[in-house]
Protein backbone atom coordinates (compact mmCIF):
# COMPACT_ATOMS: atom_id res chain seq x y z
CA UNK A 1 0.00 0.00 0.00
CA UNK A 2 1.33 3.42 -0.92
CA UNK A 3 0.09 6.86 0.11
CA UNK A 4 0.04 10.20 -1.62
CA UNK A 5 -1.70 13.50 -1.01
CA UNK A 6 -4.49 15.33 -2.76
CA UNK A 7 -4.53 19.15 -3.28
CA UNK A 8 -6.90 19.46 -0.33
CA UNK A 9 -4.44 17.81 2.00
CA UNK A 10 -6.53 14.64 2.33
CA UNK A 11 -4.73 11.34 2.08
CA UNK A 12 -5.47 9.15 -0.89
CA UNK A 13 -4.22 5.58 -0.92
CA UNK A 14 -2.74 4.01 -4.03
CA UNK A 15 -2.49 0.24 -4.22
CA UNK A 16 -0.22 -1.83 -6.39
CA UNK A 17 -3.35 -3.63 -7.59
CA UNK A 18 -5.26 -0.38 -8.27
CA UNK A 19 -7.41 -1.20 -11.31
CA UNK A 20 -6.79 2.28 -12.76
CA UNK A 21 -3.04 1.66 -12.62
CA UNK A 22 -3.46 -1.58 -14.50
CA UNK A 23 -5.76 0.06 -17.03
CA UNK A 24 -3.37 2.98 -17.51
CA UNK A 25 -0.50 0.58 -18.16
CA UNK A 26 -2.68 -1.04 -20.82
CA UNK A 27 -3.08 2.33 -22.54
CA UNK A 28 -6.26 3.70 -20.93
CA UNK A 29 -5.79 7.47 -21.02
CA UNK A 30 -8.85 8.14 -18.85
CA UNK A 31 -7.51 5.83 -16.14
CA UNK A 32 -4.17 7.64 -16.18
CA UNK A 33 -5.98 10.97 -15.85
CA UNK A 34 -7.85 9.69 -12.80
CA UNK A 35 -4.56 8.61 -11.24
CA UNK A 36 -2.74 11.93 -11.67
CA UNK A 37 -5.61 14.40 -11.28
CA UNK A 38 -5.44 14.58 -7.45
CA UNK A 39 -1.75 15.55 -7.75
CA UNK A 40 -1.96 17.95 -10.69
CA UNK A 41 -2.30 21.15 -8.65
CA UNK A 42 0.66 20.51 -6.35
CA UNK A 43 2.81 19.32 -9.26
CA UNK A 44 2.02 22.53 -11.12
CA UNK A 45 3.00 24.64 -8.09
CA UNK A 46 6.27 22.68 -7.86
CA UNK A 47 7.00 23.40 -11.53
CA UNK A 48 6.29 27.10 -10.95
CA UNK A 49 8.69 27.23 -8.00
CA UNK A 50 11.35 25.58 -10.14
CA UNK A 51 10.81 27.80 -13.18
CA UNK A 52 9.36 31.11 -11.92
CA UNK A 53 6.70 31.27 -14.63
CA UNK A 54 3.11 30.03 -14.75
CA UNK A 55 3.37 29.58 -18.50
CA UNK A 56 6.61 27.58 -18.18
CA UNK A 57 4.96 25.53 -15.43
CA UNK A 58 2.07 24.74 -17.80
CA UNK A 59 4.53 23.50 -20.42
CA UNK A 60 6.63 21.58 -17.91
CA UNK A 61 3.66 19.81 -16.33
CA UNK A 62 2.27 18.86 -19.72
CA UNK A 63 5.64 17.45 -20.78
CA UNK A 64 6.15 15.69 -17.43
CA UNK A 65 2.76 13.98 -17.59
CA UNK A 66 3.46 12.95 -21.17
CA UNK A 67 6.76 11.44 -20.06
CA UNK A 68 5.02 9.72 -17.16
CA UNK A 69 2.32 8.33 -19.45
CA UNK A 70 4.91 6.97 -21.85
CA UNK A 71 7.04 5.56 -19.04
CA UNK A 72 4.27 4.17 -16.85
CA UNK A 73 5.28 0.61 -17.60
CA UNK A 74 8.57 1.35 -15.80
CA UNK A 75 6.76 2.41 -12.60
CA UNK A 76 7.30 -0.65 -10.42
CA UNK A 77 5.68 0.60 -7.23
CA UNK A 78 8.90 0.75 -5.21
CA UNK A 79 8.03 4.35 -4.32
CA UNK A 80 4.71 6.13 -4.12
CA UNK A 81 3.07 7.30 -7.32
CA UNK A 82 3.42 10.82 -5.96
CA UNK A 83 7.19 10.44 -5.47
CA UNK A 84 7.58 8.97 -8.93
CA UNK A 85 5.62 11.80 -10.55
CA UNK A 86 7.69 14.38 -8.66
CA UNK A 87 10.80 12.67 -9.98
CA UNK A 88 9.52 12.97 -13.54
CA UNK A 89 8.38 16.59 -13.03
CA UNK A 90 11.64 17.63 -11.37
CA UNK A 91 13.78 16.14 -14.11
CA UNK A 92 11.59 17.84 -16.72
CA UNK A 93 12.05 21.19 -14.98
CA UNK A 94 15.80 20.67 -14.72
CA UNK A 95 15.91 20.14 -18.48
CA UNK A 96 14.06 23.43 -18.97
CA UNK A 97 16.27 25.30 -16.47
CA UNK A 98 19.33 24.14 -18.41
CA UNK A 99 18.02 25.70 -21.61
CA UNK A 100 16.18 28.81 -20.37
CA UNK A 101 18.17 29.95 -17.36
CA UNK A 102 16.84 31.86 -14.36
CA UNK A 103 14.09 34.47 -14.18
CA UNK A 104 14.54 37.89 -12.58
CA UNK A 105 12.76 40.83 -11.00
CA UNK A 106 13.84 44.44 -11.60
CA UNK A 107 15.53 44.60 -8.19
CA UNK A 108 17.95 41.90 -9.40
CA UNK A 109 19.21 43.96 -12.34
CA UNK A 110 20.39 47.30 -11.02
CA UNK A 111 19.92 50.18 -8.56
CA UNK A 112 16.57 51.86 -7.97
CA UNK A 113 15.57 55.19 -9.52
CA UNK A 114 15.23 58.28 -7.35
CA UNK A 115 12.65 59.92 -9.63
CA UNK A 116 9.92 58.71 -11.94
CA UNK A 117 11.08 57.38 -15.28
CA UNK A 118 8.39 58.23 -17.83
CA UNK A 119 8.14 56.25 -21.05
CA UNK A 120 10.34 53.40 -19.85
CA UNK A 121 10.44 50.63 -22.49
CA UNK A 122 10.05 46.94 -21.61
CA UNK A 123 13.32 45.01 -21.33
CA UNK A 124 12.47 42.22 -23.74
CA UNK A 125 15.85 40.55 -23.39
CA UNK A 126 15.21 39.63 -19.73
CA UNK A 127 13.39 36.46 -18.69
CA UNK A 128 11.05 37.89 -16.05
CA UNK A 129 9.62 36.19 -13.00
CA UNK A 130 5.83 35.95 -13.26
CA UNK A 131 2.93 35.88 -10.79
CA UNK A 132 1.24 32.66 -9.70
CA UNK A 133 -2.56 32.20 -9.43
CA UNK A 134 -2.78 30.49 -6.08
CA UNK A 135 -6.47 29.56 -5.94
CA UNK A 136 -6.65 25.98 -4.73
CA UNK A 137 -3.31 25.92 -2.94
CA UNK A 138 -3.28 24.29 0.46
CA UNK A 139 -1.68 25.57 3.63
CA UNK A 140 0.21 22.33 4.17
CA UNK A 141 1.84 19.52 2.24
CA UNK A 142 2.60 16.05 3.62
CA UNK A 143 5.92 15.29 5.20
CA UNK A 144 6.77 15.88 8.87
CA UNK A 145 10.17 17.35 7.94
CA UNK A 146 8.82 19.93 5.50
CA UNK A 147 9.82 23.42 6.63
CA UNK A 148 7.62 25.50 4.32
CA UNK A 149 3.90 25.38 3.68
CA UNK A 150 2.79 25.27 0.07
CA UNK A 151 1.62 28.89 0.15
CA UNK A 152 4.96 29.98 1.61
CA UNK A 153 6.72 28.13 -1.18
CA UNK A 154 5.07 30.27 -3.87
CA UNK A 155 5.56 33.62 -2.13
CA UNK A 156 7.34 36.11 -4.36
CA UNK A 157 10.39 36.56 -2.15
CA UNK A 158 10.97 32.82 -1.88
CA UNK A 159 10.47 32.07 -5.59
CA UNK A 160 12.67 35.04 -6.52
CA UNK A 161 15.39 33.75 -4.19
CA UNK A 162 15.17 30.30 -5.75
CA UNK A 163 16.01 31.82 -9.12
CA UNK A 164 19.49 32.66 -7.81
CA UNK A 165 20.22 28.95 -7.30
CA UNK A 166 21.53 26.45 -9.85
CA UNK A 167 18.89 23.97 -10.91
CA UNK A 168 20.14 21.11 -8.72
CA UNK A 169 20.14 23.27 -5.57
CA UNK A 170 16.71 24.65 -6.42
CA UNK A 171 15.31 21.16 -6.81
CA UNK A 172 16.95 19.80 -3.66
CA UNK A 173 15.67 22.66 -1.51
CA UNK A 174 12.10 22.35 -2.79
CA UNK A 175 11.97 18.59 -2.48
CA UNK A 176 13.43 18.60 1.04
CA UNK A 177 12.01 21.69 2.74
CA UNK A 178 8.68 22.08 0.91
CA UNK A 179 7.73 18.51 0.05
CA UNK A 180 9.39 16.68 2.94
CA UNK A 181 11.38 14.22 0.81
CA UNK A 182 14.40 12.59 2.45
CA UNK A 183 17.93 13.16 1.18
CA UNK A 184 17.96 9.54 -0.03
CA UNK A 185 14.73 10.06 -2.00
CA UNK A 186 16.08 13.27 -3.51
CA UNK A 187 19.30 11.51 -4.50
CA UNK A 188 17.22 8.95 -6.39
CA UNK A 189 15.10 11.65 -7.99
CA UNK A 190 18.13 13.62 -9.17
CA UNK A 191 20.27 10.57 -9.96
CA UNK A 192 23.06 11.64 -7.61
CA UNK A 193 24.50 10.80 -4.18
CA UNK A 194 23.17 11.64 -0.73
CA UNK A 195 26.40 13.56 -0.03
CA UNK A 196 25.79 15.70 -3.13
CA UNK A 197 22.21 16.36 -2.04
CA UNK A 198 23.31 17.45 1.45
CA UNK A 199 25.96 19.73 -0.04
CA UNK A 200 23.42 21.28 -2.43
CA UNK A 201 21.00 21.82 0.44
CA UNK A 202 23.63 23.55 2.57
CA UNK A 203 24.56 25.99 -0.20
CA UNK A 204 20.94 26.61 -1.17
CA UNK A 205 19.84 27.36 2.39
CA UNK A 206 22.61 29.91 2.82
CA UNK A 207 21.77 31.82 -0.36
CA UNK A 208 18.02 31.78 0.21
CA UNK A 209 18.38 32.93 3.83
CA UNK A 210 20.29 35.99 2.61
CA UNK A 211 17.51 37.00 0.24
CA UNK A 212 14.20 36.40 2.01
CA UNK A 213 12.69 38.24 5.00
CA UNK A 214 12.80 36.56 8.38
CA UNK A 215 9.00 36.47 8.43
CA UNK A 216 6.99 34.92 5.62
CA UNK A 217 3.89 36.57 4.24
CA UNK A 218 1.79 33.72 5.63
CA UNK A 219 3.01 34.56 9.15
CA UNK A 220 2.19 38.23 8.58
CA UNK A 221 -1.22 37.59 7.06
CA UNK A 222 -2.27 35.30 9.91
CA UNK A 223 -1.86 38.24 12.29
CA UNK A 224 -4.10 40.56 10.24
CA UNK A 225 -7.85 40.36 10.59
CA UNK A 226 -9.56 39.40 7.31
CA UNK A 227 -11.67 42.54 7.40
CA UNK A 228 -8.56 44.69 7.87
CA UNK A 229 -6.81 42.92 5.00
CA UNK A 230 -9.77 43.68 2.74
CA UNK A 231 -9.58 47.32 3.84
CA UNK A 232 -5.90 47.54 2.84
CA UNK A 233 -6.56 46.02 -0.58
CA UNK A 234 -9.65 48.18 -1.12
CA UNK A 235 -7.71 51.27 0.01
CA UNK A 236 -4.96 50.61 -2.53
CA UNK A 237 -7.55 50.12 -5.29
CA UNK A 238 -9.51 53.24 -4.34
CA UNK A 239 -6.39 55.42 -4.20
CA UNK A 240 -5.37 54.27 -7.67
CA UNK A 241 -8.83 54.82 -9.13
CA UNK A 242 -9.29 58.27 -7.56
CA UNK A 243 -5.70 59.46 -8.06
CA UNK A 244 -5.38 60.10 -4.32
CA UNK A 245 -1.65 60.21 -3.53
CA UNK A 246 -2.16 60.94 0.17
CA UNK A 247 -4.42 57.91 0.59
CA UNK A 248 -1.89 55.71 -1.19
CA UNK A 249 1.07 56.99 0.84
CA UNK A 250 -0.82 56.33 4.07
CA UNK A 251 -0.81 52.62 3.20
CA UNK A 252 2.95 52.35 2.55
CA UNK A 253 6.01 51.70 4.70
CA UNK A 254 8.88 54.21 4.72
CA UNK A 255 11.12 51.78 2.83
CA UNK A 256 8.49 50.64 0.33
CA UNK A 257 9.57 49.36 -3.09
CA UNK A 258 7.62 49.38 -6.36
CA UNK A 259 8.67 47.45 -9.46
CA UNK A 260 6.90 46.76 -12.74
CA UNK A 261 8.31 43.87 -14.78
CA UNK A 262 8.91 43.87 -17.76
CA UNK A 263 10.13 47.43 -17.06
CA UNK A 264 13.64 47.38 -15.64
CA UNK A 265 13.24 50.50 -13.50
CA UNK A 266 12.13 50.26 -9.89
CA UNK A 267 11.74 52.56 -6.90
CA UNK A 268 12.76 52.33 -3.26
CA UNK A 269 11.71 54.54 -0.37
CA UNK A 270 8.61 56.61 0.20
CA UNK A 271 9.89 59.71 -1.61
CA UNK A 272 10.86 57.91 -4.81
CA UNK A 273 7.74 55.72 -4.83
CA UNK A 274 5.51 58.75 -4.25
CA UNK A 275 7.15 60.64 -7.10
CA UNK A 276 6.61 57.70 -9.42
CA UNK A 277 3.02 57.14 -8.27
CA UNK A 278 2.05 60.80 -8.71
CA UNK A 279 3.59 61.14 -12.15
CA UNK A 280 2.68 57.78 -13.67
CA UNK A 281 -0.20 55.62 -12.37
CA UNK A 282 -2.10 58.32 -10.47
CA UNK A 283 -1.94 61.06 -13.10
CA UNK A 284 -0.19 59.93 -16.24
CA UNK A 285 -1.93 56.73 -17.29
CA UNK A 286 -5.65 57.43 -17.39
CA UNK A 287 -8.69 55.90 -15.75
CA UNK A 288 -8.32 52.71 -13.68
CA UNK A 289 -10.64 50.00 -12.44
CA UNK A 290 -9.49 47.23 -10.12
CA UNK A 291 -10.52 43.78 -8.98
CA UNK A 292 -9.19 42.10 -5.83
CA UNK A 293 -7.45 38.78 -6.36
CA UNK A 294 -4.70 36.66 -4.83
CA UNK A 295 -1.28 35.75 -6.19
CA UNK A 296 1.69 33.88 -4.76
CA UNK A 297 -0.16 33.35 -1.51
CA UNK A 298 -0.43 37.14 -1.11
CA UNK A 299 -3.12 39.78 -1.56
CA UNK A 300 -3.19 41.19 -5.07
CA UNK A 301 -5.10 43.62 -7.26
CA UNK A 302 -5.88 43.18 -10.95
CA UNK A 303 -5.74 46.61 -12.62
CA UNK A 304 -7.62 47.53 -15.79
CA UNK A 305 -6.78 50.67 -17.75
CA UNK A 306 -9.31 52.55 -19.89
CA UNK A 307 -8.75 52.15 -23.64
CA UNK A 308 -10.66 54.62 -25.78
CA UNK A 309 -10.42 52.57 -28.97
CA UNK A 310 -11.77 49.46 -27.26
CA UNK A 311 -14.36 51.40 -25.30
CA UNK A 312 -13.50 49.35 -22.21
CA UNK A 313 -11.02 48.94 -19.41
CA UNK A 314 -8.43 46.41 -20.59
CA UNK A 315 -6.36 44.16 -18.34
CA UNK A 316 -3.09 45.92 -17.58
CA UNK A 317 -1.31 44.47 -14.55
CA UNK A 318 -1.46 42.03 -11.66
CA UNK A 319 -0.21 43.94 -8.60
CA UNK A 320 1.10 41.65 -5.86
CA UNK A 321 1.20 43.33 -2.45
CA UNK A 322 3.77 42.34 0.17
CA UNK A 323 2.82 43.47 3.67
CA UNK A 324 4.80 44.28 6.78
CA UNK A 325 2.38 44.58 9.63
CA UNK A 326 -0.63 46.44 8.25
CA UNK A 327 1.30 48.46 5.66
CA UNK A 328 2.41 47.67 2.13
CA UNK A 329 6.18 47.16 1.97
CA UNK A 330 6.41 46.13 -1.66
CA UNK A 331 4.28 46.42 -4.81
CA UNK A 332 5.21 44.21 -7.74
CA UNK A 333 3.12 45.15 -10.77
CA UNK A 334 3.33 42.43 -13.40
CA UNK A 335 2.41 44.33 -16.55
CA UNK A 336 0.77 42.53 -19.44
CA UNK A 337 -2.61 41.03 -20.34
CA UNK A 338 -1.13 37.53 -20.66
CA UNK A 339 -1.29 36.97 -16.90
CA UNK A 340 -5.05 37.52 -16.60
CA UNK A 341 -6.32 34.26 -18.11
CA UNK A 342 -4.43 31.95 -15.67
CA UNK A 343 -6.06 33.91 -12.82
CA UNK A 344 -9.52 33.35 -14.25
CA UNK A 345 -9.89 37.12 -14.67
CA UNK A 346 -11.76 38.79 -17.55
CA UNK A 347 -9.58 40.37 -20.23
CA UNK A 348 -11.60 43.57 -20.02
CA UNK A 349 -14.23 45.36 -17.96
CA UNK A 350 -17.05 47.12 -19.84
Amino acid sequence: MRETSSPTGDTAVWRADDPDLARARDGDDAAFTRLVEPLRRELHAHCYCMLGSTHDADDALQEALLRAWRGLARFEGRSSLRSWLYTVATRTCLDIVATRGKRALPVDLGPSSDRAVVGDAPAAEVAWLGPYPDAGLTDHLPGPDARYEQREAVELAFVAALQHLPGNQRAALLLFEVLGFSAAEIATTMDTTIASVNSALQRARRIVAEKIPSRTQQQTLREIDDARLREIVAGYSAALESGDADALVALLTEDVTWSMPPLAGWYHGLEAVTDFAVQVPLAGCGNWRNLPTSANGQPAVASYLWNEDAGAHLGWSINVLTLRGERIADITSFIGPGDFRPFGLPASLP
